[in-house]
């Protein structure tokens, strides 16, 4: 089986690949992926399988085996990037300012590849395999938030979810992955920091919010130096901060934007407190006042550790040991950590550098790009995956 798969996969290379650089020229921002949920259904109509709509730009279809056997569920998302591409490619960004800069379209097609794999051989399998094409990575509250909300793990629910996604570190051919917890849970912080504002030579007759934010900033850090357990990951990270002075202008508030990141969810809960509490007492004793808001993200995303040595064994088996490589917990947050809350579920990384070096650009970069043979390996290997999680016992 494992030489049909890839022999499918090579023959579907150079249409994989067509599909992926139409969706990188017509990228769609988050919750507005209307003509790529379009694209995705027509190519799987084209297979002969009955797409329905779900969470407004997701699209769901079922490729159904033999009778008797259980069901999983693959996953990709469609949604790009506010960012202006730099590559001049055939296949460049043709929508200003919106592109794919994460490998969603990677996603997808290798998906839409995989799932004609599968539709050639569902003669070949017991049960069936659930394809869910997900809107609204890259935006709270997260497509798969909504799909799980609409009910994409029932009728059938699937006894595991598969996810994968691009990983310019690694060369085209190599997969990477990591049991148990993986990525970290997002939160974005909203902080607004009010005093009086005045001439910056007269403080006396001012209350100085920017020294109160200056402090809170500073201060904060300790939620994580010394609140935290130190076994424990977590990232409190400011990024913006306006404070609309001048030279000699006290302005009367600061504005603040940053993330809390860490692996756990009950710390998660407990830091939310203690961030509160610091802020609001900082600015009181100073004789300030502030305004905090949380916009709870995504939780920690899990990888079920039975299943992902399932995984890495069929993986090993399709491309060899040596291209299977274990991954380092990483910060970065990923809403399939809402699969992994409510399903045994598994996401794994692909790899899209070139063996030259080329195609090394960071993922939401202007300059992200593949190497190609990822789009032969990408579906193939899903397949397979697919296929050796359904004969599982």
């Amino acid at each position: 089986m494992v030489q049909t798969i890839k022999q499918l996969a090579a023959q579907y290379a150079a249409d994989t690949v067509a599909l992926r650089q139409h969706l990188h020229a017509h990228p769609e921002l988050s919750f507005e992926e209307v003509n790529t949920a379009a694209f995705v259904t027509r190519e799987l109509e084209r297979m002969g399988l009955q797409p329905q709509p779900l969470a407004g730009t997701g699209v769901v279809a079922l490729i159904e085996g033999q009778p008797g056997g259980p069901a999983i569920a693959l996953r990709a998302d469609m949604d790009a990037l506010p960012i202006q591409e730099a590559n001049e490619v055939p296949y460049k960004s043709t929508q200003p300012g919106v592109m794919h800069a994460c490998g969603h379209d990677v996603h997808t097609s290798c998906l839409l590849g995989a799932a004609r794999i599968l539709c050639e051989l569902k003669d070949q399998f017991r049960g069936s395999i659930k394809l869910m094409f997900q809107p609204g990575e890259e935006k709270l509250p997260g497509g798969a938030s909504l799909m799980i909300k609409e009910g994409v793990l029932q009728n059938p629910a699937p006894k595991s979810v598969l996810g994968q996604h691009v990983f310019p570190k690694l060369p085209a051919g190599q997969i990477g992955l990591r049991p148990g917890r993986y990525m970290a849970s997002t939160d974005e912080l909203y902080l607004t920091v009010r005093g009086k504002g005045g001439h910056g030579a007269m403080p006396e007759m001012n209350l100085d919010p920017v020294l109160v934010a200056a402090h809170i900033i500073v201060a904060a850090q300790q939620i994580v130096s010394r609140r935290a357990n130190p076994k424990l990951p977590s990232v409190l990270s400011f990024g913006k901060v306006i404070a609309n002075g001048a030279t000699n202008v006290i302005p009367n508030e600061v504005y603040i934007e940053g993330t809390f990141r860490t692996l756990n969810e009950e710390w998660r809960d407990e830091a939310h407190q203690h961030l509160r509490q610091l802020c609001e007492g900082l600015a009181a004793s100073m004789g300030a006042t502030c305004d905090l808001e949380i916009r709870r993200g995504y939780p920690y995303l899990e990888n079920d550790p039975a299943l992902t040595a399932r995984v890495r064994a069929a993986a090993e088996e399709y491309l060899g040991a040596e291209n299977v490589v274990e991954l380092d917990q990483w910060m970065a947050a990923e809403d399939f950590a809402y699969f992994s809350q409510a399903a045994s579920a598994c996401f794994y990384r692909l790899g899209t550098r070139a063996p030259d070096g080329r195609f090394a650009s960071s993922v939401h970069t202007p300059t992200f790009d593949i190497d190609e043979q990822a789009l032969t390996v990408g579906p193939g290997l899903m397949a397979w995956l697919a296929l050796q999680e359904l004969a599982a016992q």
